[in-house]
C-alpha cells in the first residue's frame, strides 16, 4: 500500500510538471453546448455542492462568488476558505441572486438547475446577460436528464467522466497542473479501496442505498444500478438489488424487503428538506418498520452511513468508495 501511494505521488508530480498553460479562446462542448472563454474566468458562481468541493479541490475557492445547493457540510479541509465565499441558498438560488454577484461563469453540477428546463434558469438566459455556463459532465454524459425527476442513465458512470469533468475545469481555469495532481490521487485512492476489498474475497454480496423519503412511510428515494452508487456497488464487487437505469426511483420496502440485501447504505446529511434526511429517523424506522425490520442487514445492523455527497458523481464518491471498503471488513464478511 505504502509504495502505491508512493508510486502516485510521482506520477502526480511528473504530470503536473509536464501540464501547458491553457490557450485561450477555448472552446469546449459541454452537455450539448459549446462553451468558449476568452480567458481564465475571475468569478465563478457554482451550483451544487460536488461542483463547489471540485472548484475548492483545485485551490480555486478566491474565483467562487457564491454557492448554492447543498446537502451537507463542506469537506473539513475546505471549512475555513468556504465560510468566506457567500451561500446565495442553501437549496436553489434565485436566477437573479446569481446575476447580482456578476460571475463570468456559472458551474452547475445538475442540468435540472441550469438547463434546457433549468428550474435556476436556463443556459440561453445566463448566455444573453454575458455568462457563460457549464454543467458537470457527470451529469450529462451517458444520461437523458429529459426522462424521470433526476433523469435516466443511458449508460453507466464511471470514474472516467468525473476525471473528465476535472480535466476540463482544469483548462478553463488554466490550472490544469492542480487538476492532474488531483486525478492522479483519487486514481491512487480508488485503486486501493479495490484492492482492500479484492484482498477479503466476498462472495455473494448485495446492497440497496437509500437517499431519502418524502415521508418516512411512503417509497423511498434509492439508488439505481448506472449512477454513482451503481459504480460504488460494481467496483467492490456488491450487487445492487434496485435495477432500474433511473438515477434515483422510488422502490417500496416490500420490494426491497423480498430482494433482502446484505446490507443498507443510508445516506447521512445536514440537509432537512425531508423527514428522512435524517440518518437517525433512517435507522429508526429499519428497527421499528414491521416490513424494512425482517430484513436480515437491519437485523444484523449491517446499516452504514455515507454522506449523502458520497453518493453523487463528484469526488466524494471515492470517499464512498473507501467507506463501503471500511464496512465491509467491519461486518466480518470476509472469506
Amino acid at each position: 500500500m505504502r509504495n502505491l501511494c508512493f508510486l502516485a505521488g510521482l506520477t502526480a508530480f511528473a504530470a503536473a510538471a509536464q501540464a501547458e498553460a491553457t490557450k485561450y479562446p477555448l472552446t469546449l462542448q459541454n452537455c450539448g453546448f459549446d462553451v468558449t472563454f476568452d480567458e481564465a474566468p475571475a468569478a465563478t458562481v457554482s451550483l451544487g455542492q460536488a461542483a463547489t468541493e471540485i472548484l475548492y479541490s483545485l485551490d480555486l475557492a478566491d474565483k467562487v462568488a457564491g454557492t448554492g445547493v447543498w446537502f451537507s457540510d463542506v469537506l473539513p479541509q475546505f471549512a475555513e476558505v468556504n465560510a468566506k465565499v457567500e451561500r446565495l441558498a442553501d437549496n436553489d438560488p434565485s436566477f437573479e441572486s446569481i446575476v447580482a454577484k456578476r460571475p463570468n461563469v456559472v458551474i452547475a453540477q445538475y442540468e435540472w438547475h441550469v438547463g434546457p428546463q433549468g428550474i435556476v434558469g436556463t443556459r440561453e438566459q445566463f448566455e444573453d446577460l454575458g455568462i457563460a455556463t457549464y454543467v458537470l459532465p457527470t451529469d450529462c454524459v451517458g444520461k437523458d436528464n429529459t426522462v424521470g425527476g433526476d433523469g435516466t442513465r443511458l449508460e453507466p458512470f464511471t470514474t472516467d467522466v468525473l476525471y473528465q469533468t476535472i480535466a476540463e475545469l482544469g483548462q478553463i481555469f488554466d490550472v490544469q497542473d492542480k487538476a492532474t495532481a488531483l486525478v492522479a490521487d483519487l486514481r491512487a485512492r480508488e485503486a486501493a479501496a479495490k484492492e482492500k476489498v479484492a484482498a477479503m474475497q466476498i462472495d455473494d454480496i448485495s446492497a440497496v442505498f437509500w437517499f431519502s423519503s418524502p415521508e418516512l412511510d411512503l417509497d423511498p428515494y434509492v439508488a439505481g444500478q448506472k449512477g454513482a452508487p451503481g459504480y460504488i456497488m460494481s467496483t467492490l464487487g456488491i450487487t445492487n438489488v434496485v435495477q432500474s437505469d433511473e438515477e434515483w426511483p422510488t422502490v417500496g420496502w416490500e420490494t426491497i424487503a423480498r430482494a433482502n440485501p446484505t446490507l443498507i447504505v443510508a445516506a447521512e446529511m445536514t440537509r432537512r428538506r425531508f423527514e428522512a434526511d435524517d440518518i437517525e429517523k433512517k435507522e429508526a424506522f429499519l428497527a421499528a418498520d414491521p416490513v424494512a425490520s425482517q430484513m436480515e442487514a437491519a437485523k444484523n445492523g449491517r446499516i452504514a452511513s455515507m454522506t449523502s455527497d458520497s453518493m453523487e458523481p463528484g469526488i466524494r464518491v471515492i470517499g464512498g468508495i473507501e467507506q463501503l471498503a471500511d464496512a465491509l471488513a467491519s461486518y466480518g464478511l470476509a472469506n
